[in-house]
């Protein structure tokens, strides 16, 4: 006869749940004082109790210090996880707003869903292509401004092949100016 060994409860990965009790934990000790039950219920809409059993689970696992009636603390690698789905969350709430021209509370519901299921690099290389395009020349605000009437109007080749045309000219004469600046310095 096998016997199975039994999985310990901190040995699973943390469920998207657990990682936005961290989050907000992080966010409430960032705010307050104190970190107590009922700001973290609040926080939350959720019951006092809901928050408790999660408190519990997340004790177990050494990410929280809390007893009952007591403020509730992370311990370091509580704050590193509640930290990170703080970055996670910001990250693409602000391509969801800034790139992608979604409107705030939407992205805010969206960047919570899709942080706990995007890979670290995944998220970088959004990150990456975020600055890339508010910073590279051929890109920037102008860029933005396309996309958006793109999504608004559809594909207008005539239009893409103008823009294309204009970003081309605009381009070299930047590069143009660039050039004369050093060549004069020299």
């Amino acid at each position: 006869m096998v016997l199975h060994k039994e999985k310990k409860e901190d040995e699973r990965p943390l469920t998207s749940v657990m990682e936005d009790y961290l989050e907000t934990i992080f966010d409430l000790d960032k705010e307050k004082k104190v970190v107590r039950v009922k700001d973290i219920a609040k926080r939350m809409d959720v019951k006092m109790p809901t928050v408790t059993s999660m408190l519990k689970t997340l004790n177990n696992r050494g990410l929280v210090h809390y007893e009952k009636y007591e403020y509730v603390e992370l311990t370091k690698s509580g704050a590193a996880i509640g930290k990170e789905m703080r970055r996670r969350h910001r990250a693409l709430f602000r391509f969801l707003t800034e790139i992608l021209r979604i409107e705030g509370a939407i992205a805010d519901e969206e960047a919570c869903k899709m942080e706990h299921v995007l890979s670290p690099s995944t998220l970088e290389s959004l990150t990456d292509f975020m600055e890339f395009i508010q910073i590279c020349p051929r890109t920037g605000e102008s860029w933005l401004r396309y996309f958006e009437e793109y999504r608004r109007q559809g594909c207008d080749f005539n239009k893409c092949r103008r823009k294309s045309e204009e970003f081309s000219c605009e381009f070299k004469s930047q590069l143009d100016l660039v050039c004369n600046d050093e060549h004069q310095e020299q």
